[in-house]
């Protein structure tokens, strides 16, 4: 490009629609087992023994491949199931074989994309000469990083060629128990397990001990059986393993009681009424504890659209997912934001415990506040940054700087930001409302952060709490833009009118002269000022009083001041 030549302007892009996000379509609890040592022994032989015939049972679905589901022989699987366990354990292992088949090609399908965008970033900037900007694609720095890159480039060439391989022979590699766990058997010296610690985590995850409902059977799941009179819980065991049966019909009975205090009454309604609730046993051995989930489908309920939202004149809590921090706004019906921002600390730092643990917090702190303002749901970004992760090296800066912004932006958790905070706002009978989050900070910071720090009295306003303004008013179909002139929110020290609004005209009435309009030099003979002229855009302050004997100036239009002059500014 010639020096001195004007750079083509960048179009905006479209803007997609907001949309209610939709409710969770189940439930889970979880309660502790405290089993004795009889009982730890009978489930972890339960668990291997089903694992085992799990893991075959997914490698043969992994050997079929990519075919219809009348095709996938499930019935012919779970005959041959059926005689080393039973045909309600077969049917839950061939039903997770072909959940975790169908996932894992999903992950294929993702990381291909991801593939292609990276590829095609790094090619459009290797035909650049280094150090030069054409048509808008800069070119690597100096020649060292653009051979590095040439490698990486065949590095992502080979590894896409060996997904797409994968995909036409429809076989994914699954690994049971997890690819991160296999990771560090290499490497236990820095995770810092000894060998007999990694493999009882390892044998831990490859169990298999979950039990889907049936409707109709006692308490909703025959196979894995919970009376909700007295907790006691109760397994049909595989016949190889009939002789540690201690009770009738070959079930071993638990000597733990289950409580589930957690949405209880729910629960209870299932299981009174023999409707399905899905039970699994998992075993932590971090902790030496077991644990028993309970989980069932929730009835469809039909969401009012962001359309129907904005009519019916409710507020909205509108978030800005940062990386410490999450930034709140109240937004009323017309766009315009309510009280003083808020800013909601996060710190999702440490184990992925207590990284869940302080987002819970942090969306109960949004809960709370959405219900002391009134407000009928919440907004937030659709984030995803699923072409920024795959695409972040070429394009989010280069050195340190570029790494650690690289580092930040992978560490949000929009993912489970978004699943946590549709499913506890669901519960707290709140909608949530998601929006493109395009040019939200940008617009935010330009339109409404000044604004906001002059209503605010005592919170300083950032870009965040602009971009949340921004989010509140794209969820309710109002753009971003404010419009100039507005009056501000303490009209005795500031005095202005918006220049979008009209102007209502006043009636002449007798032998009043033809009402002026702004800008209309005064005719006549009079040299004061009257009440009624200007009555409406010049309001008189009931604070301060005339004094007598003082003379006004001429209303003549006042400058810097747009709507006075009709222009805008």
């Amino acid at each position: 490009m010639a020096r001195g030549a004007r750079r083509k302007k960048r179009e905006l892009r479209t803007l997609t629609d907001p949309f209610t996000v939709a409710p969770p379509t189940g439930a889970r609890i979880r309660d502790r087992l405290c089993l004795s040592s009889s009982d730890e022994k009978v489930l972890t032989l339960l668990g291997h023994h089903l694992g085992h015939h799990a893991r075959a049972d997914l490698a043969e679905r992994v050997r079929i491949g990519r075919v219809p589901v009348k095709d996938n022989r499930r019935a012919e699987r779970k005959r041959a199931l059926t005689k080393v366990s039973s045909s309600r354990w077969a049917g839950a292992i061939t039903r997770a074989s072909e959940d975790q088949y169908q996932l894992s090609l999903r992950c294929l399908f993702d990381e291909r994309a991801s593939l292609r965008r990276t590829i095609a970033k790094i090619r459009d900037r290797l035909t650049v000469p280094c150090g030069q900007r054409v048509g808008g694609v800069r070119g690597y720095p100096d020649q060292k990083e653009r051979a590095q890159k040439q490698y990486r480039l065949q590095v992502l060439t080979a590894r896409l060629a060996e997904v797409e391989a994968r995909i036409e022979a429809g076989h994914p590699a699954i690994v049971v128990g997890g690819k991160r766990l296999a990771k560090i058997r290499h490497n236990l010296a820095d995770a810092g397990l000894a060998d007999a610690e990694w493999r009882e985590r390892w044998d831990a995850e490859r169990m298999f001990l979950a039990a889907d409902g049936e409707s109709g059977a006692p308490y909703g799941n025959y196979t894995i059986t919970v009376d909700p009179g007295d907790g006691t819980v109760t397994i049909v065991l595989p016949e190889p393993m009939r002789h540690l049966a201690n009770a009738s019909r070959g079930r071993y009975r638990l000597t733990a009681k289950v409580t589930f205090t957690h949405r209880r009454d729910e629960w209870l309604d299932r299981a009174t009424a023999n409707q399905s609730v899905r039970y699994k046993i998992a075993c932590d051995p971090e902790r030496g504890r077991w644990y028993l989930d309970a989980s069932w489908p929730t009835p469809h309920t039909v969401l009012p659209t962001p359309v129907e939202l904005a009519a019916s004149g409710v507020r909205l809590l509108a978030v800005d997912l940062n990386a410490d921090h999450l930034a709140a706004c109240v937004v009323d019906a017309h766009g315009n934001p309510v009280g003083e921002p808020v800013t909601v600390p996060t710190a999702l730092t440490g184990p992925s415990s207590q990284r869940d643990g302080r987002l819970r917090a942090a969306i109960t702190t949004l809960i709370d506040l959405a219900r002391a303002n009134d407000c009928a749901g919440l907004a937030i970004e659709n984030l995803g940054f699923a072409d920024t992760r795959a695409t972040g090296r070429e394009t989010m800066g280069r050195g340190k700087r570029g790494k650690t912004f690289r580092r930040i932006v992978a560490g949000l958790p929009t993912a489970k930001f978004r699943e946590r905070l549709s499913g506890m706002a669901h519960h707290a009978g709140l909608l949530v409302v998601a929006v493109d989050p395009a040019y939200t900070s940008r617009w935010g910071a330009q339109h409404w952060q000044h604004p906001l720090q002059q209503q605010s009295k005592t919170t300083v306003v950032t870009g965040h709490h602009a971009a949340a303004t921004a989010i509140g008013r794209r969820a309710l179909g109002h753009g971003a833009r404010r419009r100039p002139g507005v009056t501000a929110h303490d009209q005795r020290i500031v005095a202005r009118r918006a220049t979008g609004q009209t102007v209502p005209r006043p009636r002449a009435r007798g032998t009043a002269s033809p009402p002026r309009t702004t800008g209309t030099p005064h005719q006549g003979t009079k040299t004061c000022w009257s009440r009624s002229d200007q009555l409406v855009l010049f309001p008189v302050s009931k604070t301060v009083r005339e004094t007598p004997g003082t003379r006004r100036p001429a209303p003549g239009p006042v400058h810097r001041d747009s709507a006075n002059t009709g222009q805008l500014a």
